[in-house]
């Protein structure tokens, strides 16, 4: 049996299929974490990298993105 630690408390939980609030020991220390987590307390890295170099989208018009998609061809809008 995989014995692990409450995220929020420390206290020893079993890690089993009857222990509904694993890996946290009980409601409580689940919605603690929760709590943390809306708060933006708690976050995932991501791999965007503020210093990375902005995409420039151009600047266009309803007539040229129009003079575009006619372009394509008759299946270009079918699934």
């Amino acid at each position: 049996m995989t014995i692990v630690n409450c995220p929020n408390c420390q206290k020893q939980v079993e890690w089993v299929a009857t222990s509904v609030f694993r890996p946290f020991c009980s409601k409580t220390c689940q919605l603690v974490d929760l709590g943390e987590w809306a708060d933006e307390a708690k976050s995932i890295p991501c791999g965007a990298n503020k210093d990375q170099e902005t995409i420039k989208i151009p600047d266009l018009d309803i007539e040229d993105i129009e003079a575009m998609l006619s372009e394509q061809s008759e299946d270009f809008f079918k699934e």
